[in-house]
């Protein structure tokens, strides 16, 4: 116990490869279907993984994408966030997509709702029901499920039905993003303005059921972005839950997803049961 104690805070305290390693060891014997390296465009950053339960028919779809300050992150890292999905009966669908400095604002948005639109496409052929998918991001990553859920004419343009989101998960996410430093604006630059990337600009009445997950503590992405969207949600009298986790912080709504971190808060908990809400199954 000692050891996984140990473990788990190595895995909540950064992003290095060494914590990915120990985050993702319990998924290298996994029970469930990994496809991996699937083009959804022809950029070799357009591409994605599929984590199905074994024999899966009809079963609710989590798109994840992962955090990063849109500058760094691979899919490879969250290989527990797609098994420990699929272990629970749900197809997940970790997709890379373009960083800066290939590309700005909105390209990494654009390569979002392109995703969207394959899974719409193709995950009935793995064992997923492509009218229940639910979006779900961590940190910038919940910038793009956001983004994508909210902006019901950008998925449009994509090629996505916003029709088939059947709810957005947001993990630390980043709703009501004001660039601070010279890379993010290099990353977010002219002739754009808050008023184009940023989600809670883009809350109407057709926006999806919304579970928004943070920690008080967090120092990277601060809780009040997460109170500001639940707040706009509730003045259209939309359905948003949000759970603000006292004392953890930025890592520690995506660490439970792997066994080492569970013990972290109760974000895996709070998401299954979030999924099964705005789900049939």
């Amino acid at each position: 116990m000692r050891r996984l104690f140990l473990i788990s805070l190595l895995l909540i305290s950064g992003c290095s490869s060494t914590e990915f390693l120990l985050a993702n060891a319990p998924t290298e014997f996994d029970r469930v279907d990994r496809h991996a390296d699937l083009s959804y465009g022809s950029d070799p950053r357009q591409r994605l993984d599929v984590y199905a339960p074994r024999q899966a028919q009809n079963r609710p779809v989590v798109i994840f994408w992962y955090g990063g300050s849109w500058v760094k992150g691979k899919r490879s890292q969250y290989r527990f966030v797609g098994t420990t999905l699929a272990e629970r009966g749900i197809v997940a669908v970790l997709p890379d997509y373009r960083l800066y400095p290939q590309v700005t604002f909105p390209a990494f948005d654009e390569d979002g709702a392109r995703a969207v639109a394959w899974v719409e496409q193709h995950i009935q052929g793995f064992g997923g029901n492509p009218r229940e998918i639910v979006l779900m991001g961590h940190s910038a990553g919940g910038h793009t499920a956001a983004f994508l859920a909210f902006n019901h004419e950008f998925l449009r343009k994509y090629g996505a039905d916003p029709d088939s989101i059947a709810g957005l998960v947001g993990l630390s996410g980043t709703y009501v993003l004001v660039p601070e430093d010279a890379t993010e604006r290099a990353t977010f630059p002219p002739p754009y303005t808050e008023a184009d990337w940023q989600p809670i600009r883009f809350v109407d009445t057709h926006s999806p059921p919304t579970l928004l997950l943070h920690g008080t503590d967090d120092k990277e992405v601060l809780p009040q972005e997460a109170i500001q969207l639940r707040d706009a949600m509730l003045a259209l009298h939309l359905r948003v839950d949000l759970h603000l986790y006292e004392h953890r912080g930025h890592g520690d709504t995506v660490a439970p997803f792997a066994p080492v971190a569970r013990w972290r808060s109760p974000a895996l908990r709070d998401t299954l049961a979030f999924i099964e809400s705005v789900t049939r199954h």
